[in-house]
């Protein structure tokens, strides 16, 4: 299987690698970088009082996300990544510390996506286009397989579950007031 997904990676390097992806790919992961984009989404959401339980079930989404991705799946499936299976391939990012499954960065992209539509908001389309945008940066810049990023986008719909079970709790609909 992890030859399949190398070759899958070195068809990317092959036909989109030129000097403009070179330089858009780092910018576009960073973006997802410890979760921060995702995070000031939530924070923005949650501020505004119209929006307070999209941000807050983006938020507690997250929350799952960081501990099922980055404290439990990640170590239990302990999987090497593409990078070090093929090390004649230049990186444009440093080296990413951690293991390869499931890909830490679509989790939080796809869990950002999934809250906003489970809580019927517009946003998740375009979030949805940055958020795809980011899960192949990864694989572009060699750190993550297929695999790794489907596996990410799985876990970000089971966090949107999760966070949106929970922030129903915590912040129910208002009640309309006759």
């Amino acid at each position: 299987m992890a030859q399949m997904e190398l070759a899958a990676l070195d068809l990317i390097q092959e036909f989109f690698r030129n000097p403009f992806m070179d330089s858009l790919m780092p910018a576009v992961t960073r973006l997802g970088d410890a979760g921060f984009f995702w995070i000031l989404l939530g924070l923005v959401l949650f501020c505004s009082r119209k929006y307070r339980r999209t941000g807050a079930a983006v938020l507690l989404s997250l929350a799952a996300d960081l501990v099922i991705c980055n404290l439990f799946l990640k170590n239990m499936a302990a999987r090497v990544r593409p990078c070090d299976l093929n090390p004649a391939v230049q990186l444009l990012i440093a080296r990413p510390s951690d293991f390869s499954f499931p890909s830490g960065h679509t989790a939080a992209a796809f869990t950002a996506v999934f809250s906003l539509y489970r809580e019927n908001n517009r946003l998740w389309k375009p979030v949805r286009v940055l958020a795809s945008v980011i899960a192949f940066s990864r694989m572009y810049l060699y750190v993550h397989f297929p695999t790794d990023v489907l596996g990410g986008v799985a876990v970000g719909w089971v966090c949107a579950l999760a966070g949106q079970a929970l922030s129903g709790r915590l912040l129910p609909p208002e009640k309309e007031v006759y």
